[in-house]
Order: C-alpha cells, then sequence, then structure tokens
C-alpha cells in the first residue's frame, strides 16, 4: 500500500487520511469536520513520507483557520509492516493526530 488511504468506512467519518492531494485540500477537510459536521474530535492518520504534511496541516489548521478553538488531545505513532511489490517485508511509520473541539 502507498501514499493515500480511502475514506470509505463508517468508523472513518472524523478520520483525515493525509496523502497526495493538494496541502489545502487536508486543511479544509479538517476545518469542515469541526464546523460543517460539528464533530469533536478529528483524526489526522498518515504513514511513511506523508507524516510530515500531516504535522503541517494540523498546525495550519490550529494555528491559522480554528485558532483557540481546537487543540492536539493525542498523538500516537507506530509502524506497520508489509510487504512491498519485490516481495520483501517493510516497515513504514505511521501517525495519527487526534484533535478535539476546546
Amino acid at each position: 500500500m502507498t501514499g493515500e488511504l480511502k475514506e470509505t468506512k463508517k468508523d472513518d467519518e472524523n478520520v483525515v487520511y493525509i496523502g497526495t492531494k493538494p496541502f489545502m485540500n487536508y486543511v479544509t477537510s479538517v476545518i469542515m469536520q469541526f464546523t460543517k459536521n460539528a464533530n469533536k474530535e478529528v483524526i489526522v492518520k498518515a504513514r511513511g513520507k506523508f507524516i510530515s504534511r500531516a504535522v503541517d496541516v494540523v498546525e495550519v489548521a490550529r494555528k491559522r483557520f480554528l485558532v483557540n478553538q481546537i487543540e492536539i488531545k493525542h498523538i500516537k505513532i507506530d509502524s506497520e509492516e508489509f510487504e512491498n511489490k519485490e516481495g520483501r517485508k517493510v516497515n513504514v511509520s505511521t501517525i495519527e493526530i487526534n484533535l478535539v473541539k476546546k
């Protein structure tokens, strides 16, 4: 699995998966989860090279658009093992950033 994960599961309604789309799409998605969907908690998830982008998305949403409205509740880091195209097992780092409304 590479890059972007799909947002299709019912349990994932408050999850924003970071991938290859334009940066502001993800920031907008986080903002919309809190404003339009009235979620009390939003989870931003990313893997591999998209981890730094996830951190940037959270910081832009927190410090530019939802100033003093949301805060980081919890950050979880982990790694996943899977088989690449060549059949070798590889580890990919993951991050989950839980944001909550103040």
